[in-house]
């Protein structure tokens, strides 16, 4: 347990968890193990390799239990991520809980129908598939 928090409460894996296609570097911010008041920047090309700047900040953490980022600048009108994670027998388990919402009105909505809500998908499966290879799969 205390090893996926600590591999998980570090902001520099992120860009071990996120895929290549994402163009995704941190800019600054993930010196240090996630606090409250935290603020990390990215910048991300997920798209036909246009850049986008993301401002994040850790407005929770609850050490080896949960932590939430929030946008503070960045491509949603509106982002909440929550991490849960929680030991289980024979393992730990993460849950995320993300609540997000595209600017641009109807545009946006149809941009989610389009492809958003599929490439939000892909990356937490990435995810799920990167740290079942450095923790092991749940048996």
């Amino acid at each position: 347990m205390e090893k996926a928090w600590d591999f998980l409460s570090d902001p520099k894996n992120l860009k071990t968890i996120t895929p290549d296609y994402m163009g995704f570097d941190i800019l600054s911010g993930a010196d240090r193990k996630m606090f409250p008041g935290q603020i990390i920047q990215y910048i991300l090309t997920p798209i036909l390799g246009i850049p986008f700047r993301w401002v994040t900040e850790i407005t929770h953490v609850e050490k080896g239990h949960y932590f939430v980022d929030e946008q503070r600048f960045g491509p949603y009108t509106f982002w909440h991520h929550k991490h849960f994670i929680k030991e289980i027998p024979n393992g730990v388990q993460m849950t995320d809980i993300v609540d997000y919402k595209l600017p641009l009105g109807f545009l946006g909505r149809f941009a989610h129908w389009l492809f958003v809500k599929k490439k939000v998908k892909s990356i937490f499966d990435y995810r799920e598939q990167k740290l079942e290879s450095i923790f092991g799969k749940y048996k």
